[in-house]
């Protein structure tokens, strides 16, 4: 298959109600309005191929985006690929949700995700904790250095209010996922999430909405979900 061919395909698949819950969300033209489910059987077909990948991402169709991120080769990836990857990523469900996810699979993770959380800018530092949340959620514990992590809850602790909006909530996240599917560390995040109260979260034309980590960490607990881990990252 092609990038015309995709591209075509993914056209056929699209719906102006799902366009406009995208476009709410703050994605913009070109895009199709394609359900994530839809582009299944597509994917299929195509398995991994990353060349066409990096065609499709580079089009700038947020389905187009989304479906790079669905049949994209992680470990063939560069830490170049993954930086061309974030600059284009307009908007938290592609820095979040298509990047961050991708990255998670690639040998060279951590390294990126730490590289984007010191770069200032809203969206890399967003996708860089966001990454962290994919792989705790879904990587052993041994596979992480236990005072890393720690440090990092130090650093949300300290700038999460003083963070930009989208950084905000995925650091919040961050403290959450920690707290949930990282045992070493859990009762270390409570108290993060306890000292770190609750998160304001403006959003452009929406109200703004309200984050406690040490509620949603409670919540998760009472429901015996300590340690969850998730088998697989990507769809």
């Amino acid at each position: 298959m092609d990038v015309q061919t995709v591209m075509q395909e993914l056209e056929i698949l699209g719906k102006e109600r799902t366009k406009k819950i995208y476009i709410s969300n703050g994605a913009h033209e070109p895009l199709f309005g394609v359900a994530t489910g839809a582009m299944k059987p597509i994917a299929k077909k195509i398995k991994m191929n990353q060349a066409l990948a990096d065609e499709l991402y580079a089009t700038g169709n947020y389905d187009a985006m989304y479906f790079a991120g669905i049949i994209a080769d992680p470990k063939a990836m560069t830490e170049a690929d993954f930086d061309r990857w974030i600059n284009s990523a307009y908007f938290y469900m592609l820095s979040d949700y298509v990047v961050a996810v991708t990255l998670s699979e690639a040998d060279i993770a951590q390294e990126v995700a730490d590289k984007w959380i010191r770069s200032r800018e809203e969206l890399k530092m967003s996708a860089g904790w966001s990454c962290y949340c994919w792989l705790l959620g879904n990587r052993k514990d041994f596979e992480f250095e236990e005072k890393k992590i720690a440090n990092m809850l130090e650093l949300v602790k300290n700038t999460i209010h003083d963070s930009p909006e989208r950084t905000k909530a995925s650091m919040n996240n961050f403290v959450y996922t920690v707290g949930i599917s990282y045992i070493p560390l859990h009762e270390k995040a409570v108290e993060t999430a306890k000292e770190i109260g609750l998160v304001e979260i403006k959003r452009e034309n929406k109200k703004p909405s309200i984050l406690n980590a040490y509620e949603s960490i409670q919540k998760e607990v009472d429901k015996g979900k300590l340690g969850f881990k998730r088998k697989y990252v990507r769809c």
